[in-house]
């Protein structure tokens, strides 16, 4: 099968196409034929090993699982002889977690992995820009214990996972602002947020609002002055925070009455199967912004490294060699 494989930890072109074996799943493995997965800032951070502790984990000179990845939506091709959750030709969208391995045409997992039945009004490629933006942003808004009415804003609202915090926010009866650049606006506005913020015309944190809730996605906004912004009690979740802030951030919320929240997220198969019902009920949609190939995967982790995606980077991946 094609597969891409890091050569090394750093640009985009230590990324390569190689055939590699197809693999075979163990007694408790699926092997799903994989036809969409995404590349996210996630993907794009583990490829260049930053920060360095992902050295520390995952293998010094590069991963000592080759082939990243995580999002997969697909087709099961095979299954072990003792899976009972699936069938094959069951239609899955999910991730494969520490595995990785989903950017090739096949990955093998194990049956517990966080799947779901793929929402049957949803193509594969819109099925894989849901997982990765989806599952981090309802870890982080699960925590703040998100209320009806509460004021929340969501900084990088127009990323992977700003597109679907903005959802999943209204969802829970929220009074969404989003932040955002110019040309997202119209985006925000048809995501159902209540207020955009065009964060190169105005500063959020001089406006004189307070929120119950801010979502800094991207790791752009300053501890201090997001701080500046909350109401007591309030919770500022950190998606994209770096070891020093999250450090930084937990000693902080001991002797404050606001809470920095950071860390790695969980993902469920409960939330998988909650999106998948979300999305059939017309109430999540995928923000989808460029479609590449497997061969171009060079071009969508460089793309991917500008850090201006609107929504997802999906890799539609073509069986017909």
């Amino acid at each position: 099968m094609k597969a891409i494989e890091l050569t090394k930890y750093g640009a985009p072109e230590f990324l390569q196409m190689n055939e590699v074996e197809k693999p075979s799943p163990k007694d408790n493995e699926i092997l799903i034929k994989i036809h969409a997965t995404s590349v996210s800032s996630g993907d794009a951070r583990m490829r260049r090993a930053d920060p360095f502790i992902i050295r520390l984990i995952f293998g010094f000179k590069r991963p000592r699982k080759h082939i990243l990845g995580v999002v997969v939506a697909g087709e099961i091709e095979a299954i072990g002889n003792l899976v009972s959750n699936y069938n094959i030709g069951d239609q899955v969208f999910g991730s494969s977690g520490m595995n990785f391995g989903a950017h090739a045409e096949y990955v093998a997992v194990s049956e517990d992995a966080v799947l779901a039945l793929k929402p049957s009004i949803m193509t594969y490629e819109e099925a894989a820009a849901i997982p990765f933006g989806a599952t981090a942003s309802m870890h982080f808004l699960r925590i703040a214990n998100i209320q009806q009415g509460q004021k929340v804003l969501i900084y990088g609202a127009s990323g992977a996972l700003g597109t679907l915090a903005v959802q999943l926010a209204k969802n829970y009866g929220a009074v969404v602002t989003a932040v955002c650049s110019s040309s997202n606006v119209e985006l925000m506005k048809s995501l159902g947020a209540d207020k955009v913020i065009d964060y190169t015309k105005e500063d959020f944190s001089k406006n004189g609002k307070k929120y119950d809730v801010i979502f800094d996605t991207v790791g752009k906004s300053s501890l201090r002055i997001a701080l500046r912004s909350l109401n007591k009690g309030g919770y500022l979740l950190l998606a994209s925070a770096g070891i020093g802030t999250m450090i930084g951030g937990s000693i902080k919320s001991m002797f404050i009455s606001k809470k920095i929240v950071s860390g790695v997220i969980k993902e469920t198969i409960a939330d998988m199967n909650f999106f998948k019902q979300e999305i059939e009920k017309g109430k999540l949609k995928a923000v989808i912004d460029r479609i590449y190939t497997l061969k171009q995967i060079v071009e969508a982790h460089t793309y991917v490294d500008q850090g201006h995606k609107k929504g997802n980077v999906v890799i539609a991946i073509n069986h017909n060699h």
